[in-house]
């Protein structure tokens, strides 16, 4: 991994009141919605482990828009972007009901979707109850991302939904891609593939060890295949044929300001929250560890988001262990919520590993 330079540290020096501003307006800009646990596929590196038929039921979708329409006194529902994910989300019949009352709401709404449930009578179905962003998964190539996915025909079904997707001139779309050692050497040609359907936005992530991506220590990048998946990122962006960024993975050292559109930090809780499926307040979806604040069946959720979330507006109680003397504590601030374990340990951090 590149070292940090001066300019960086001058431009994240000045970033950090930004960052504390932020903290202490904590408005929220975005809600995730876990609508269902169920999943047509088993994918190998999935976070929240899900099947295609899970022992907790979907939350009904009047108790989540209950929510929903609480907030409506207390925010600007055009500055709140409300995702609904899972599991896979597809997999409900009620979700053109949700965001029917979602943009009658005057709330922006989208999904996050592997497609294989999204054909032309289900994509125009959801741009009938006024659906505005779309993200699609693809992982890889053919037998890389069907390998992945555990499923022959995921790769075709996620390729058909992306390039129709791509289409529709009225939605906010992106694809996210999950890089592993097998996929990284591939990411030229799914590169080509998503120009060629004319995908304007790339996301990639890497994996981290929880659920049943930790049965899977390939998924994890070495420090050398890190820094390559960085350079492939920052030399796409500089092409400008396709907008390519990281993610919200960790603190990147010298790639910060470089692989993405802004400096890194976790917004978890700061102006993202979440409601997961069986109520409970939470943040990223992607935190698995019990960093809950609430529950919408015992709590309103505005109040829980103005007064509780103490740790994730300050991070003090992350700097332990490998963070405790590390150089980049200041700006990193302990890395993603969604690295740590319930016992609060960093599960992975990039710039450590790098060492």
């Amino acid at each position: 991994m590149k070292h940090l330079g001066l300019k960086q540290r001058l431009a994240l020096e000045l970033n950090l009141r930004i960052k504390r501003q932020r903290r202490k307006a904590h408005a929220l800009r975005q809600l995730f919605w876990e609508c269902t646990q169920r999943c047509n596929l088993s994918c190998r590196h999935c976070g929240s482990d899900c099947k295609s038929s899970s022992s907790i039921p979907d939350m009904p979708a009047d108790d989540f828009l209950k929510v929903a329409e609480s907030l409506l006194p207390h925010v600007n529902p055009h500055h709140v972007n409300i995702v609904i994910t899972g599991g896979e989300p597809l997999m409900r019949d009620d979700i053109e009901y949700v965001g029917r009352r979602l943009y009658d709401m005057e709330f922006p709404w989208g999904i996050v979707t592997n497609g294989m449930k999204l054909d032309e009578n289900r994509l125009e179905s959801l741009r009938k109850a006024g659906i505005h962003n779309i993200t699609i998964s693809l992982d890889g190539t053919e037998n890389a991302h069907n390998w992945m996915r555990n499923h022959p025909s995921s790769f075709d079904n996620a390729c058909t939904a992306i390039k129709m997707t791509a289409g529709a001139a009225d939605l906010n779309f992106d694809v996210v891609t999950c890089v592993n050692h097998h996929s990284l050497p591939l990411l030229g040609e799914l590169k080509k593939l998503l120009i060629d359907a004319a995908v304007k936005r790339w996301r990639l992530f890497t994996i981290f060890p929880a659920g049943r991506a930790a049965a899977y220590p390939q998924f994890q990048l070495s420090a050398s295949e890190t820094s390559s998946l960085m350079k492939f990122i920052s030399d796409t962006r500089k092409e400008g044929l396709i907008h390519a960024s990281f993610c919200c993975e960790g603190f990147l050292a010298g790639y910060e300001g470089e692989v993405r559109d802004h400096f890194f930090e976790c917004i978890a809780g700061i102006n993202v929250g979440s409601v997961l499926i069986d109520g409970s307040i939470g943040a990223c979806p992607s935190i698995r560890a019990d960093y809950s604040q609430g529950n919408i069946y015992e709590d309103d959720f505005w109040d829980v988001w103005q007064n509780r979330f103490q740790p994730y507006r300050n991070r003090q109680w992350m700097k332990c262990g490998a963070c405790d003397n590390c150089s980049y504590w200041r700006y990193c601030e302990g890395n993603g919520m969604h690295l740590r374990d319930s016992n609060g340990k960093l599960m992975h951090c990039i710039v450590r590993d790098d060492h």
